[in-house]
């Protein structure tokens, strides 16, 4: 499957590394590798994400640093679009 980032989602990426480079540009460099490698695992493994109340988006939590992605995965088009990452401290409460 190929892989699609929303302008949502690459802003969002921009904006983390942003974030973590004022402090630290190496783990800047680290936390973005570990998100890109979170995610393109979905490519393999699409379902891998739970399901959210909005149909067809699931989520999924990077394996290292914990970030949330919410993506779709289109079967027809073989594509999955990765609509937004963000930390969990910065997500609304349930």
């Amino acid at each position: 499957m190929k892989l699609r980032f929303t302008p949502r989602a690459t802003q969002d990426l921009i904006d983390i590394a942003a974030y973590i480079r004022a402090e630290n540009p190496a783990a800047a460099l680290r936390v973005r590798a570990a998100i890109l490698d979170s995610i393109n695992v979905l490519t393999t493994f699409p379902a891998l994400g739970r399901d959210q109340k909005v149909e067809c988006v699931r989520k999924h939590i990077t394996r290292k640093y914990g970030y949330v992605v919410y993506y779709v995965a289109d079967y027809d088009a073989e594509e999955i679009s990765v609509l937004t990452i963000q930390h969990p401290a910065r997500l609304p409460p349930p």
